[in-house]
């Protein structure tokens, strides 16, 4: 046997633990950001998804879309404005938000994983009433806050062989389309599972105790970590509302959290599937 053999074997061996740990559970994947727009990149996911799905893991994808919904506006001349981090979302950027996220994005998402072998279905939260909203605030136009995720949607194609790829836009009583920040709807949908983790797929490492130091990663924190990190301002910025997403997911169920570099390849199994991961672990 060579080398390369023996650390695939190795690899394998040490998955076991965790692949049980893991079998029949929910896994929440959030994804976004650069990892989905490198091809490489996104074929690794899509690999990582699939092969989790295989080894009996509940996985459910939720994907963003920031950049090719600004792109799009762009082309139709539709000037992008942000409050707080949540894009303002008249009518018309409400057309092409639905228009890249639940058209472009998901179908390309799920053709991608039905390429691999598996069995995708693409769907948004208006769909069977998947994620119902009401409107966050007036001033931000078509931005939706959660009320209600129906799971049973999420259970039936799961149930039948399926990874459901879900894109972040709700639905109010009306049937009126809303926009919804892509971590908030994996935060909602994981909490709602009560389901054994949660993996936020970002441009960074995870959380660091100096934002200039890749070498001052924060492997793991509890909730009052958090807490005191914010205070002492370790956690600043634009870090503040992705944290608070994952607190918040731990404090209404969801066992594990992470935060992971998704730009580094197959970075969801280094993180639920080896000894040493590769982000930063929320626990309760």
């Amino acid at each position: 046997m060579n080398t390369s053999n023996a650390v695939r074997a190795e690899i394998l061996t040490q998955a076991v633990p965790y692949i049980k740990e893991y079998t029949g559970k929910y896994v929440v994947a959030k994804y976004g950001g650069n990892a989905m727009t490198d091809p490489q990149l996104k074929k690794s996911v899509m690999q990582d998804i699939l092969l989790l799905q295989l080894v009996g893991v509940k996985v459910i994808l939720v994907h963003g879309g920031g950049p090719e919904i600004s792109a799009m506006l762009k082309k139709l001349s539709i000037e992008s404005h942000f409050e707080n981090g949540l894009r303002v979302t008249d009518d018309d950027t409400m057309e092409v938000v639905q228009m890249v996220l639940a058209g472009k994005v998901n179908k390309s998402l799920a053709a991608d994983l039905s390429a691999l072998g598996g069995k995708a279905v693409g769907l948004c939260g208006i769909d069977g009433g998947l994620i119902k909203v009401h409107q966050k605030n007036e001033k931000l136009g078509h931005v939706g806050e959660i009320d209600e995720i129906n799971t049973k949607i999420l259970d039936d194609l799961l149930d039948g062989g399926f990874i459901p790829v879900i894109s972040s836009i709700g639905i109010d009583d009306d049937g009126t389309p809303y926009n919804i920040n892509a971590d908030t709807a994996a935060a909602k949908i994981a909490a709602a599972l009560h389901a054994e983790s949660m993996v936020v797929m970002s441009n960074i490492n995870g959380v660091l105790r100096d934002k200039d130091d890749e070498n001052s990663l924060i492997s793991q924190m509890s909730l009052a970590d958090a807490e005191e990190l914010k205070k002492s301002g370790i956690i600043a910025g634009g870090m503040i509302p992705k944290v608070d997403c994952c607190t918040n997911a731990v404090k209404e169920g969801v066992k594990k959290v992470f935060i992971i570099n998704g730009e580094i390849p197959h970075a969801i199994l280094i993180e639920l599937l080896t000894d040493e991961g590769l982000g930063t672990m929320f626990t309760k």
